[in-house]
């Protein structure tokens, strides 16, 4: 059983509320959707085939027990449930990022699932499989990218209608910051009372001249 893999590396995690932690990422190649701010097109279609056994082991060397799986879209590949449940079993805390356009029935539970609700400005909105809301966890995250003031009205119409029930701080506010100052959706999020986390992608600011790896 082979999956199509762009990188594997070892950083620190920058998004979600494991932010600040070191966690080994492995990126799988391919991706259903074409985002008009995607900062990693080069995963859409690179990548060389290796087996679970062997990107299981190639993990092992960064002694490091958090693991994300991301992409591109992991989902697409239909093996990746079985590489997620291989390395639970192996007693990794495994997180995967999804572009919530896809069915995550088939992940296991005890995966810690980041879902993204794609914004107007991404030009895929209308990919949003929005009953994906109702299988989440508690231990699960939903992430809105932010660009302009339509996607915040966008978001926050999300979530006052399907996500006032999840509490914990798992709703983040994500801001593209290559169109939108972060002060600008703070002051929003404030003027609104809204319960969700603001949220910077902290690999971007610790390496900002640096697209891969980090």
């Amino acid at each position: 059983m082979s999956l199509k893999l762009n990188e594997i590396f070892f950083s620190i995690q920058g998004e979600s509320l494991y932010s600040g932690i070191p966690c080994v990422f492995i990126r799988l190649a391919g991706c259903n959707l074409r985002c008009t701010y995607c900062d990693t097109a080069y995963a859409w279609d690179d990548g060389i085939y290796m087996d679970v056994k062997e990107i299981v082991d190639r993990i092992k060397k960064f002694h490091c027990r958090l693991v994300e799986i991301t992409g591109g879209e992991p989902l697409i590949q239909d093996e990746t449930p079985s590489l997620i449940d291989t390395l639970i079993d192996s007693g990794y805390t495994v997180l995967l990022e999804t572009n919530g356009s896809i069915d995550i029935r088939k992940v296991s539970s005890e995966c810690i699932k980041i879902m993204d609700i794609k914004c107007p400005s991404s030009n895929e909105s209308g990919k949003n499989r929005l009953e994906n809301i109702r299988y989440l966890g508690k231990k699960d995250q939903i992430k809105f990218v932010i660009g302009c003031r339509e996607d915040y009205l966008f978001a926050r119409n999300i979530f006052q209608e399907y996500c006032m029930n999840i509490t914990n701080g798992n709703i983040l506010f994500s801001v593209n910051s290559t169109s939108l100052s972060p002060h600008e959706l703070a002051a929003w999020i404030l003027e609104d009372s809204l319960n969700v986390r603001f949220h910077l992608q902290l690999h971007k600011i610790i390496w900002p001249e640096i697209e891969r790896g980090v």
